[in-house]
């Protein structure tokens, strides 16, 4: 579903986090946010999911969510947040719990959301016997069971190791072409934003507000070809070069708690 975020601004008290930011995110696009700590990202993201009420502006979705969407915004975070107590089917099918669907169409639910993510023959495991990886494999489908008119992803690779990220890069965007939700995804990692987003927006230090946004043109599936690693390189460079000065500056500030 097209999302609309219009003149959104916050303030923590006296501290403004965010001030009249303006966006369109396309039906089925990615949109990368970026910025140095303390700008926004995870503010905006909370606005967007309907956790946190803007001082100002609003955001909105053009038209009603799919027939079969249970939630119209999900998350996904970097804490896995999963019940060690539950087996891997039954924690992906926490999140149809309450929601008056008759066993069957759980069950489908459930087989549909575990394939998707690769997780079939892990659906009896436990939670302690996966790896850090297939922890987030079991978070990622069960946002997905619900399928969601929009997915906010909130730093979602960045408890994990280099080798497993690279692994789930290349699982998310697998998984994107087969599903169609609208996607915002909030990173601290360029390469995460160059390699899995149709835009990066870039957010300057607070309060936030957009300083940039970058339309990447190699399409997102063709990203992993050798022929486009300067390209990408390309971005990199771009993306820290707007960032870099303010992230530095962003590093020494003596927070106010």
């Amino acid at each position: 579903m097209p999302l609309h975020i219009e003149r959104v601004s916050h303030h923590y008290g006296p501290i403004a986090a965010l001030d009249a930011i303006d966006l369109d995110i396309a039906d089925g696009e990615t949109v990368a946010l970026i910025g140095p700590s303390g700008c926004g990202k995870s503010t905006l993201l909370g606005i967007i999911g309907g956790l946190l009420r803007p001082s100002a502006g609003r955001v909105s979705l053009s038209g009603p969510p799919p027939a079969d969407s249970l939630n119209p915004f999900t998350y996904i975070f970097q804490d896995f947040a999963l019940l060690p107590w539950r087996s891997v089917s039954a924690n992906v099918a926490l999140a149809l719990e309450h929601r008056g669907l008759d066993a069957a169409e759980c069950r489908e639910r459930v087989a549909a959301a575990l394939a998707l993510t690769g997780l079939s023959e892990f659906a009896a495991a436990f939670p302690k016997q996966l790896s850090g990886g297939m922890r987030q494999r079991v978070g990622i489908a069960r946002a997905l069971v619900v399928r969601p008119a929009v997915l906010l992803l909130d730093e979602p690779l960045s408890a994990l190791d280099a080798q497993t990220r690279e692994l789930l890069m290349e699982d998310l965007l697998a998984i994107w072409a087969r599903e169609k939700s609208t996607r915002v995804y909030v990173t601290h990692n360029l390469e995460e934003a160059a390699r899995l987003a149709d835009r990066v927006v870039v957010l300057s230090r607070r309060p936030g507000r957009i300083r940039e946004v970058l339309r990447i043109a190699v399409p997102v599936a063709e990203r992993g070809r050798p022929e486009h690693t300067t390209l990408l390189a390309d971005v990199h460079r771009r993306l820290w070069s707007l960032i870099r000065d303010e992230a530095a500056t962003a590093e020494r500030e003596i927070l106010d708690v």
